[in-house]
């Protein structure tokens, strides 16, 4: 991954806690390193412009929203889930699926499955795709996967008994993690990227959130 722990967390820490602040309860960003490091440049393009995002849907189900914020050229093109709370993926948010009632980007379009069936270098980190909780760009994948300003949605159930406060616990300790393949960069190549952990306390800050929003439901009430 390689790149220094201490580096990696001081920035996902003030990532995370900037966005966290302006963000509604029950919605985590989580941003992403990279482990191939083909091209510093292209990592370095992939690690400010990526992120996921997931947010609690309640009824057992997560939506992990992954998005490119550009402005460079990149592509993502392959998601990919190793383990965690997860069951199963229940839908895509795309150009032609519409899992929660509305479809997404119409240059974004992606499929459950994947080729290649593992995160591309993630063995290089012990990274081991689930079986079934992966996902790609419909062919050809230069003009279906998400370019700068455009997102894809992934829905997941949860497993019996499983919440949302399972998954940030376990997106913060390192049980699950989520990778990304990516290509199109403006010199050719292409680089794979695992989330940085959620900095701790995650689960702390998700609560407190969630405390203040019925903080403010109250008052808004009386």
């Amino acid at each position: 991954m390689v790149r220094t722990l201490g580096f990696i967390s001081s920035l996902a820490f003030a990532l995370g806690l900037g966005a966290l602040s302006a963000l509604p309860a029950a919605a985590i960003p989580v941003g992403f390193g990279c482990i191939t490091n083909t091209s510093a440049t292209d990592c370095a393009i992939g690690e400010a412009q990526f992120s996921v995002e997931a947010t609690d849907l309640g009824g057992n189900q997560v939506l992990f929203t992954f998005a490119n914020s550009g402005p460079s050229a990149s592509l993502i093109t392959d998601v990919y889930f190793d383990d965690g709370t997860l069951l199963g993926i229940a839908g895509l948010i795309d150009a032609d699926d519409n899992y929660l009632g509305s479809f997404g980007d119409s240059g974004v379009d992606f499929s459950q499955g994947a080729s290649p069936p593992n995160l591309p270098g993630g063995n290089t980190i012990g990274f081991v795709t689930t079986a079934g909780f992966l996902a790609d760009a419909d062919p050809p994948p230069a003009f279906q996967g998400v370019d700068p300003g455009e997102t894809l949605g992934v829905v997941f159930n949860l497993q019996g008994g499983g919440t949302f406060i399972d998954i940030v616990d376990e997106l913060t300790n390192g049980d699950l993690r989520i990778g990304i393949h990516a290509q199109a960069f403006p010199g050719g190549g292409s680089e794979s990227f695992v989330n940085f952990p959620i900095p701790e306390p995650g689960t702390a800050l998700l609560l407190a959130l969630g405390l203040a929003g019925l903080s403010a439901g109250a008052r808004k009430r009386a």
